[in-house]
């Protein structure tokens, strides 16, 4: 009779696989998108490369929003994040190049939520300006100025006609960016901590990350690992916690009740150590109910814009005298 660590190494499936879910997910959704494509791409040799095509792609089939982000390489999320983005800034040339003013008529930015998708599909369904608006950002997004100075190079450089033209190029530069992904996202260059890192090297200031020495022997079940600990465990004097959410959650509510129980006993263990925090992303501006409560918890707040952190290298300046 087998152990039950030999029936894990023995029996072990690899992969699960559901033989009738695959099945219907390569007719229904691959094979699917695949003839969209292959239709479009056809069109697109016959008639040309026209606004119009792509606009009746869209509005006229279910799926047409997702064989176009299938062509650029943008995430449906991505997408999301951009239209929120619009909406809130109300940016004058990315306003007209979206044709907003024709879809969004929402007057005060601290009600605007994130649509979701049936929301967006209706939309591109039962008003053409949007549908446009959309056809506009994949075509010219890349030229925007607003969008050049706010979405990471990695992602504007996926809004752009020859994406959707199905250049060859383009789509070559698509799978590498899909391959790519995942080593872009997982870089240390690439993760906001690091601008902190960078200041803190800059001004020659030392820090650690960890546990709290203090919370982990007398409130253990509580205890949380710290980014920044400065200058060091056994004497912080700045503890430091970092939050960049480019998506929401609904654990955004209990990340922030978290950070209030952490403030507290920090305030209990540590009573003359500041608490900041680095609350930044789309994330949170979109879920303002759990901002409120997570900014309740730290003795200051910074973002990762470049004149936030100019603000943080100055308070470390005088904090430290360097």
């Amino acid at each position: 009779m087998l152990n039950k660590y030999s029936i894990v190494i023995e029996r072990n499936s690899f992969y699960f696989s559901n033989p009738h879910f695959e099945e219907n997910y390569e007719a229904n959704t691959i094979n699917l998108l695949k003839t969209l494509l292959l239709n479009l791409q056809n069109q697109i040799l016959n008639q040309g490369c026209k606004e119009e095509i792509f606009v009746d792609f869209m509005q006229n089939n279910e799926f047409g929003l997702e064989a176009l982000l299938v062509l650029n390489g943008l995430a449906n999320e991505n997408l999301k994040r951009v239209i929120t983005i619009a909406r809130i800034v109300r940016d004058r040339d990315l306003s007209i190049l979206l044709n907003l003013e024709e879809w969004d008529k929402v007057e005060n930015k601290s009600d605007i939520a994130e649509w979701g998708d049936k929301k967006i599909k209706n939309l591109i369904k039962n008003n053409q300006n949007f549908a446009r608006g959309l056809i506009n950002l994949f075509f010219w997004g890349s030229s925007n100025p607003f969008l050049a100075k706010t979405l990471p190079l990695f992602e504007l450089n996926k809004l752009n006609i020859q994406k959707i033209n199905f250049d060859s190029n383009a789509m070559i530069d698509t799978l590498i960016r899909y391959r790519q992904k995942g080593s872009y996202s997982g870089a240390m260059q690439n993760n906001p901590e690091s601008a902190i890192k960078e200041i803190l090297s800059n001004l020659h200031i030392s820090y650690e990350s960890g546990d709290l020495p203090l919370l982990s022997l007398k409130e253990n079940l509580n205890k949380r690992t710290m980014d920044f600990i400065i200058p060091n465990k056994q004497n912080p004097q700045i503890i430091i916690e970092s939050s960049f959410l480019s998506t929401t959650s609904s654990g955004q509510g209990d990340k922030a009740k978290t950070e209030l129980n952490v403030a507290m006993l920090i305030k209990r263990h540590y009573p003359n150590a500041k608490f900041y925090g680095f609350i930044d992303g789309i994330g949170w501006y979109v879920r303002k109910q759990d901002l409120k409560r997570m900014v309740e918890a730290y003795d200051e707040v910074f973002t990762f814009r470049a004149d936030e952190l100019q603000r943080f290298t100055l308070a470390m300046k005088n904090i430290f005298e360097v």
